[in-house]
C-alpha cells in the first residue's frame, strides 16, 4: 500500500538527527549527480553534517565516507553517471559485511542514510535497516521504471529520449536501404523502455517481458505491412523479451520472411549514459530535498517517490521487484498507429 506524504516545514522537526550519509548504488542513471546534489544542499540548509559515500555498499564496508559541503556538488546538476561512484557489492550480501558496513557508519557517527538505486539497493537497504538501528531512505534511481511507488525513475526519461534519438537515426538508412532493424533496448524484467520509445518512434512491433511474443503473429504483421508498400521497419525489443533476444528474433524472422534485408542493433549500455533531461533533473531534485525531510522526520526503511504528482511513501519490500504492469491501452496503441 502506498502511505502518502505529508508536507513539512523546515521549522518543526521530530527527529534530532545531526549527522547524515548519502550514497549511490546499482546501476547508474542520468539524474543521480542531481539528487546527490539536492540531498547534500538540503543538509546543509537544515544544518546537518553531510557525508557523501563512494561506491555505495562497498565504501561502506570500507568506511570511503567522506564529509560534503555545498561546493562538494557544484556543477554536476548536467552531468550524467553519479560522481560518487557505483558498485554492486557481494560481501554486503553476508552478516560479516553488513556488520563492517554498520561499524563505519558508527564509527563516523552517522545517523541517518539516503540510498540512491533501484531493486538491489533497497533489498540490501530493507535488510540493513532490520538489523541495525540506522533509518534508510530510497530514492529510486534506475532506468527501468520497475519500482512500485512512483510514476517515474530517475533516468527513466533520459534513457527512453537516448533511445529514440537512436533509433530514428537508423530509420533513415532502414529507409535507404529497403531493412528491417531489430533494436534491443534494456530491460531485463520490464518493458517499459521498450513501450514507450516504440511508441515515440513509430515502431511496427514493440516486443517486452510482461507478454509473450509469438513469431507467427509478428511475421503475419510484417507481410502486411510489406502488402501496405511499406519499405523499411523497425521493430524494438526489450533485452528480457521471451524469444531469447534481438538476434533470435532476427533469425527466426530471416527463416520465413525474406522481404527484407534484416539487421541487428543493440542499443546497451549508451542508455545510461548521458546528461539528464530537465523532467530527470527536476525529478531528482525533488526527491533529494524530500528524503532528507524524511529522515528528519523519523521515517525510515521506505522509499520516496511521485505518484500522481504527489510525493508518497513506500517500504522497501513494497517497492521492490513489484512493478506496475504495462499499460495494456499502450500496447493497444503500437497495434493501432503500425498499420
Amino acid at each position: 500500500m502506498i502511505i502518502p506524504i505529508l508536507y513539512f516545514c523546515f521549522d518543526v522537526k521530530i527527529n534530532s538527527l545531526k549527522r547524515i550519509a548519502v550514497f549511490t548504488s546499482g546501476g547508474d542513471s542520468p539524474g543521480m549527480n542531481a539528487c546527490i546534489r539536492a540531498v547534500v544542499r538540503t543538509a546543509i540548509y537544515n544544518q546537518l553534517e553531510i557525508f557523501g559515500i563512494y561506491r555505495g555498499y562497498e565504501g561502506m564496508i570500507e568506511g570511503d565516507i567522506v564529509q560534503m559541503n555545498s561546493k562538494s556538488v557544484g556543477n554536476i546538476i548536467q552531468r550524467g553517471g553519479t560522481f560518487l561512484k557505483s558498485t554492486r557489492n557481494d560481501e554486503f550480501r553476508t552478516k560479516e559485511g553488513r556488520q563492517k558496513a554498520f561499524d563505519n557508519l558508527n564509527k563516523n557517527r552517522i545517523e541517518g542514510v539516503v540510498a540512491i538505486g533501484g531493486d538491489g539497493t533497497f533489498t540490501g537497504a530493507n535488510i540493513f535497516c532490520k538489523e541495525f538501528d540506522i533509518p534508510f531512505i530510497g530514492i529510486p534511481g534506475t532506468i527501468d521504471n520497475d519500482l512500485m511507488g512512483t510514476d517515474f525513475t530517475i533516468g527513466y526519461d533520459t534513457a527512453i529520449n537516448t533511445v529514440i534519438q537512436a533509433v530514428d537515426k537508423i530509420r533513415d538508412t532502414a529507409n535507404s536501404h529497403n531493412r528491417l532493424f531489430v533494436i534491443e533496448v534494456m530491460g531485463k524484467d520490464a518493458g517499459f523502455i521498450a513501450l514507450r520509445s516504440g511508441i515515440g518512434t513509430g515502431a511496427e512491433a514493440v516486443l517486452v517481458p510482461e507478454t509473450p511474443t509469438y513469431i507467427d503473429e509478428l511475421i503475419a504483421k510484417l507481410e502486411k505491412g510489406r502488402r501496405a508498400n511499406k519499405t523499411s521497419g523497425i521493430i524494438i525489443i526489450a533485452e528480457g523479451d521471451d524469444t531469447g533476444g534481438a538476434y533470435e528474433v532476427a533469425k527466426k524472422i530471416k527463416e520465413k520472411f525474406n522481404y527484407y534485408d534484416i539487421r541487428v542493433s543493440i542499443l546497451g549500455h549508451m542508455q545510461r549514459g548521458g546528461s539528464p533531461t530537465a523532467i530527470d533533473r527536476v525529478l531528482a531534485s525533488q526527491l533529494g530535498f524530500e528524503a532528507v525531510n524524511a529522515l528528519l522526520n523519523a521515517h525510515k526503511n521506505k522509499m520516496v517517490g511521485m505518484v500522481d504528482k504527489q510525493v508518497v511513501f513506500t517500504p522497501f519490500e513494497k517497492a521492490i521487484k513489484h512493478h506496475d504492469q504495462l499499460n495494456p491501452q499502450l500496447l493497444h496503441l503500437v497495434e493501432v498507429l503500425s498499420i
